[in-house]
């Protein structure tokens, strides 16, 4: 493979499309009917919410990605910070993150075009042996839009993402028209209140829609002007998405018919209501929405299924640079400018992601992507604050305003999105990132920089083993040995003491690679 090097081609419009394209997915098209049953009327709150956590995440992201901007850039920052253990750690998270989100969205796909094609799924939902197929084949022509250039890419992404905006435009507007307020009184399943919000943050699928903030990062090599575009990007993305989610959120919740409401409840509403816009559209008699929200939900899915396909790419591409994976990966094809060694292993990571039976269901996926993400964030704000320290000459053409506070303020709110995970899903990602950590330490004894290395990490182990223990005796779906609000006050003194741990031990010299 020739080396080359990523064009810089797109445009602050092209990374904006690029967020709220990856956000517009199969999140609008689940969360509203999974949050409603979690937290009822109060499910705006979880949207607001929801939005000010990425936000700060977005923010640190964005004084990074402005004064650094690296493909992949959510990889390469901790390993500039905080060493090679550190760095491999974080890959494995960004690795399971990037590539699972993309046999997300073809699963959904699936899923709605069951209404058509019936063949693709078992009564239960899951998929059959054509259904596997048919999301094979989804993610194989991802990967051939993504294979000849980067401008192909955003070329169809524009076309893809403003039809995305239109169909939930026209849904919010159609179901207003039966909006009935009282529906809003109607209480969630126990135990609801405050506990179903921030479960709902998870579960419900609310911050997984809007993670698509980290597009502008993740190609912040590929685009003009990054240290001015990339922040105005994110912060587009999160605001625009923010106002459509809370808006279907409310048309949905408005629209319901109250017998249906006070025979199942929200929560009951998930037996009957499979595909949750075209099963409301269609006890409303409206057929012709119907089938535009099946042709949407086919194709909003697959626009951000493409779009992660290429971002785990990127992402590949960036551990391959920091010497996590073969140099192959993170080569560049010179006519291109596409790291096509790391596309190629980022089509094979997402097929395979979309066959182990556990994950076969879209709502199965949603906790643990979501949660593999946070894990992800979770350094931003340590590096932020070791820069700051270590490399106060940096030029920063985004700095982020109080960042004393902020920064670590986001640090506790990507814990706390975290342990609001539940066990279910943390006592299978935090091992794996124990066992990260110890076999990276053991098997780079003998490099030049492992005492460095180790010094710089220990804080991340302790993090892990603590967010462990807590996740176990908490209160979502843990031994509820813990109650609320101690559970969330000790997680937060926790990842305070991990943050400052963490800044007070990162490199004293980073070094940051030209590229």
């Amino acid at each position: 493979m020739a080396k080359g090097e990523l064009k810089k081609r797109l445009s602050l419009v092209d990374l904006s499309l690029l967020g709220i394209g990856s956000m517009i997915g199969s999140g609008w098209l689940y969360a509203a009917l999974n949050s409603s049953g979690y937290a009822g009327g109060n499910t705006g709150w979880a949207w607001t919410l929801g939005a000010i956590i990425v936000l700060l995440i977005g923010l640190v992201s964005a004084e990074l990605s402005a004064a650094i901007p690296r493909a992949g850039g959510f990889v390469r920052y901790p390993n500039y910070s905080h060493g090679n253990i550190v760095g491999f750690v974080i890959g494995v998270s960004s690795l399971l993150a990037y590539t699972s989100t993309a046999g997300v969205e073809v699963e959904a796909v699936r899923q709605y075009a069951l209404y058509w094609w019936p063949a693709l799924g078992h009564s239960d939902g899951n998929p059959t042996t054509l259904g596997f197929a048919v999301q094979i084949g989804l993610l194989v022509i991802f990967f051939l839009l993504n294979y000849w250039s980067v401008s192909v890419f955003g070329r169809v992404n524009t076309i893809i993402t403003t039809f995305k905006f239109i169909v939930p435009l026209i849904t919010i507007v159609t179901l207003l028209l039966y909006f009935n307020s009282a529906n809003l009184q109607v209480p969630p399943a126990p135990p609801g209140g405050a506990h179903g919000v921030f479960t709902s943050l998870t579960g419900a699928g609310i911050v997984f829609a809007y993670l698509g903030f980290r597009q502008a990062v993740d190609f912040a090599s590929e685009a003009k002007n990054p240290q001015r575009n990339v922040p105005i990007a994110i912060c587009i993305a999160i605001a625009v998405s923010f106002i459509i989610y809370l808006a279907l959120q409310y048309a949905f919740m408005g629209a319901v018919p109250s017998d249906v409401l006070t025979a199942h409840g929200w929560a009951g509403l998930k037996a009957i209501f499979q595909s949750p816009y075209a099963d409301l559209a269609r006890s409303l008699g409206l057929m012709w929405l119907i089938n535009l929200i099946l042709v949407d939900a086919v194709i909003s899915p697959a626009g951000t299924g493409n779009i992660y396909l290429a971002s785990a790419a990127r992402v590949l591409f960036a551990l391959a640079r920091n010497g996590h994976l073969w140099k192959s990966a993170g080569e560049i094809d010179e006519k291109s400018g596409v790291p096509r060694g790391a596309l190629w292993l980022a089509l094979i990571l997402s097929i395979a992601w979309t066959l182990p039976s556990e994950f076969q269901v879209w709502g199965g996926l949603i906790g643990a992507v979501t949660s593999a993400t946070v894990f992800t964030y979770m350094p931003g704000p340590v590096t932020l604050a070791a820069f700051r320290t270590h490399l106060p000459e940096l030029h920063r053409p985004f700095r982020l305003p109080m960042a004393a506070i902020l920064s670590p303020l986001s640090f506790v709110a990507s814990t706390l999105l975290i342990y609001w995970s539940g066990w279910p899903v943390n006592e299978i990602l935090i091992p794996i990132f124990i066992v990260a950590w110890l076999g990276y330490a053991l098997l780079t004894r003998k490099s030049p920089t492992y005492k460095q290395d180790i010094a710089c990490s220990w804080w991340l182990l302790a993090y892990y083993v603590a967010m462990l223990i807590l996740s176990k005796i908490g209160t979502f779906d843990g031994l509820n040995l813990l109650s609320t609000p101690l559970d969330m006050i000790i997680v937060t003194v926790v990842a305070l003491i991990c943050y400052y741990w963490g800044a007070k031990t990162s490199i004293a010299k980073p070094i940051i690679v030209e590229e």
